[in-house]
Order: C-alpha cells, then structure tokens, then sequence
C-alpha cells in the first residue's frame, strides 16, 4: 500500500502543495499542460530551488497578467468540464473548488450557487488547485495521512476587509480537523491549503508506519522567524491487508442528572472536536436512577480535547478511558448522481472484495426537502446509482469512521 503523508509543521498552502509535489517527483510540465487548457491566457508555473531557514525546498509560483474577474463556483466547474485532464483529476479539482464554496456560502450567508470567490477565484488559485489534482492523481497513493495543522496568528487583510486569523473559510474548512498550537504572526494555512486537506485526508496524526520513498519539500513565499517555512511529503509503502488496524482511545462517564437536550448538544459538540464517534447506552445506575452511559471514540491527537469538551460542557463529575486496536475496512467518499441531485456516500470493501455503499444523511435530507419527495426515496436512489465498478480499485485506504 502507498501512503503519502504530509508534514504540515509550517502550515499549507497551495503554492506550498504545489512545490512539494513537485519536489517529489511530479513533472511541472505535465502540471502546465493541464493550466494551460483551461484557458487561462498567459498562465505561467515555474519552480525553482530555495532555502529556508538552512533547509532546501521547491518553490514553485504563478505568473499571469493582471485580472479583476470575480468567478462564480459554475464558472471554475465549466473551465475545469472544458480542459483537457483527466476525468479523475477534473473530479478532484471540481470537489476541492465545492468545499470552498460551501465553506464561503457558509460564512457569507448565502447559497453555494450564489457565492462568488475573490481571491480563490483569482487565475494563481486555479492554478494552485487544478495543479494539486493533477499532481495527487498521478501520485496515485492509496491513503494519505497529515499532522495537526497550524494556522497561524494575527490578522490579514482580504477583499472583505482585516480578519483575524484563521481567515473565516479557513476555519469553517478546518472543521473536525485537529489543530497544532502556533504564535507565528502570520497566515500560516490559506483557505486552499485547508481545501485540499479537507478533501484529500483520510487521518490525521503522527507519522505512520511505512518504509520511506520519497521526500518532496515545498516552500512558502515568506520566511519565517525561528522555523523553516516549508511542507514535507512523505511517501512509502506500507503491507497491503483487507483492514487495517490502528489505535484509538475509548472515554466514558455516566450521567443521570442531565437532560436529553443537553446530552444532544454535548454529542454534537464532541464531533465537531474531533471525536470518531459518540453514542449513548441507557443504563441502571445506583439507587435504581436511570441514567445514560456516554461513550466517545477519538485518536490520541484529539483525547486532551474531548476530555476537556465533556467536563465543561456536562453534569459529570468525572470519566474514564482507555487505548483500543480497532479494525477498519478499507473505505473511501464517493459521490453517485440521483434525479434530485449529487449524493455523497462511504464505500467500505469487505473481505470478500464486495464493495458496498452508504449513502451520507444529510446529503439525502437536503435532497428531500428540496424536491419534498421521501426521505427514503433518496435513499434507495442513491444506493441504486451505486455502480462497483466504477470504483477504483484500493486496498486499505481509510476515512474515519
């Protein structure tokens, strides 16, 4: 199995995206002739090798002459259908592109048809993005696993105006994805950077176990006091296996003071920290009270948070917990069209090679409402769209859970 992980000690950005992919092998000629066919007059890509802070890394910019367009998501999507690259690559590109719209529409209050980008709109974002799907698709890696993100303090100024950092789609993008603490002044992940993270990432955490290939080192624009501005690539291989097993913690209390309200929020709370999972198991408890047994699945990245996320935001006096190996089959997002639009989904393989399809909730409970057809009518036509061969094949490639 060929996992790829990105070391994310300074932050990431596209430029840096792009250079580390370069640096790794990727050939930025074959990254231009893609640019070069969504039509993008006068978009140029060079690279070249730099140090940064005693460390040599691949910078790699883009030159294009001055524009004042303000695109519409519909506007990158039909540039990117009209290109020559691949199907998977447009795929790729159009996903990344989605969640930053979706992210935008989020903050600004309007809808993903509706908002119109600025500065990721701009020819050096779309440069930035279609050449890091470009890029990924030609890696071709079975998983890709990343470190806790900085993002950087301070505040930056954007066609909106000064913004505290993270930038306000950064944040929405970085949701569920753990943050490493930073007092660098500086934006250290851009929205693109957290885009791609967002899409691409199965896990997040340390380095996992791998034979080591390849290092591609990409370079920031600026330097940075006290740290080398710069993304690492890792590549290796790992054993292929129809699962994979990993470590996760297990943190349980029990609560018999508390209402079904506030134990709803404390749930919804926990999974945007970063829990895997939490559920709920009614139970007996001393005196004969009923009461509720509240247990939480996270990796280690995220333990200290979910400790603390549970006694502020409970009845409880106190919890437990413990390091589990779980076994998980090797699993993936994929999107199956429907009449009543795009629903994204989980496909698992299990030992047997049999693929199956889970279709996302809330994909299927925004299609219903907005066509007022039955919930489980989405439901059965997302899972009839499911067609297994239209999957590439993978061995033990994993998104939580």
């Amino acid at each position: 199995m060929k996992i790829a992980y990105l070391d994310c000690a300074s932050g990431i950005s596209g430029d840096m995206t792009l250079g580390a992919l370069v640096d790794a092998g990727i050939d930025l000629e074959t990254i231009q002739a893609g640019i070069d066919s969504l039509g993008l007059k006068g978009c140029r890509l060079s690279s070249q090798e730099v140090t940064k802070n005693g460390f040599r890394a691949t910078q790699v910019q883009v030159y294009h002459p001055p524009e004042h367009k303000h695109r519409h998501l519909c506007d990158i999507h039909a540039m990117i259908d009209a290109s020559d690259i691949t199907p998977g690559q447009k795929e790729l590109a159009k996903n990344i592109f989605r969640r930053l719209g979706e992210a935008e529409a989020k903050v600004h209050g309007t809808t993903l048809e509706k908002v119109h980008f600025h500065e990721v709109g701009a020819v050096d974002s779309i440069a930035d993005i279609v050449g890091a799907a470009i890029g990924w698709n030609l890696l071709q890696v079975d998983r890709i696993c990343a470190s806790p993100v900085p993002t950087g303090t301070g505040s930056i100024e954007i066609a909106h105006g000064r913004c505290s950092l993270p930038a306000p789609a950064t944040t929405e993008l970085l949701k569920g994805i753990p943050l490493a603490e930073s007092h660098v002044d500086a934006e250290l992940t851009t929205p693109t950077g957290a885009a791609i993270l967002a899409e691409l990432v199965d896990s997040f955490g340390q380095l996992p176990a791998m034979a080591i290939e390849t290092i591609g080192c990409g370079a920031g624009q600026r330097d940075l006091p006290g740290q080398p501005n710069l993304l690492r690539l890792i590549l290796g291989t790992a054993a292929d296996a129809a699962t994979t097993s990993e470590m996760i913690w297990v943190v349980e209390t029990q609560l018999d003071d508390a209402t079904g309200e506030w134990i709803g929020h404390l749930k919804e709370t926990l999974l945007a920290s970063g829990a895997v999972d939490a559920f709920c198991t009614s139970i007996q408890m001393k005196k004969n009270r009923p009461g509720i047994l509240l247990t939480v699945l996270c990796h280690a990245v995220n333990l200290q948070q979910i400790e603390t996320t549970i006694l502020q935001n409970s009845t409880t006096l106190g919890l437990r917990k413990w390091s589990a190996e779980r076994t998980v089959l090797p699993r993936r997002v994929h999107r199956v069209s429907t009449p009543w639009g795009e629903v994204a989904g989980v496909v698992a393989q299990r030992p047997s090679q049999q693929m199956s399809f889970a279709p996302e909730y809330e994909d299927c409970q925004r299609l219903a409402e907005q066509a007022n057809v039955p919930l489980i009518e989405i439901y059965r036509a997302a899972q009839q769209a499911f067609e297994p061969g239209g999957v590439p094949p993978f061995s033990s490639e994993t998104t939580d859970p």
